[in-house]
């Protein structure tokens, strides 16, 4: 599965990266959504959602590790960088691929279980 993540982050912008830094981030992402997997379900039954959450995942870790987010528009001549506030910047991708993947996921939020009082 870590290839077919490595080529859609290559399709999504990735490419011209270093391929050891990048096979290894996609390793990990395949790794964190592993781990949250629903017992009995692997990274097949997601279907196309598990690499494209994959990737994402991986773009906002390079994006982040270049200080690009909440970049909204970028350009060449006289070079422009806008940077907006609540733009979608941060964790956008990964906030975006653990909503993709929250049907093949575990609920892992926060909840009182037995708590008496």
């Amino acid at each position: 599965m870590t290839e077919q993540v490595l080529e859609l982050v290559r399709a999504l912008g990735g490419a011209g990266q270093d391929e050891e830094t990048l096979l290894t981030l996609c390793a990990a992402a395949c790794g964190a959504l592993d781990r949250r997997l629903k017992d009995g379900l692997s990274a097949e039954d997601c279907q196309g959602a598990y690499p494209l959450a994959a990737a994402w995942i991986v773009m906002d870790w390079l994006r982040s590790g270049r200080g690009l987010e909440g970049i909204t528009a970028l350009s060449a001549g006289d070079i422009s960088v806008r940077r907006e506030a609540g733009s979608g910047g941060g964790a956008a991708l990964t906030e975006r691929a653990l909503a993709l993947m929250a049907p093949y996921c575990r609920d892992e939020r926060f909840v009182f279980r037995g708590v008496s009082g």
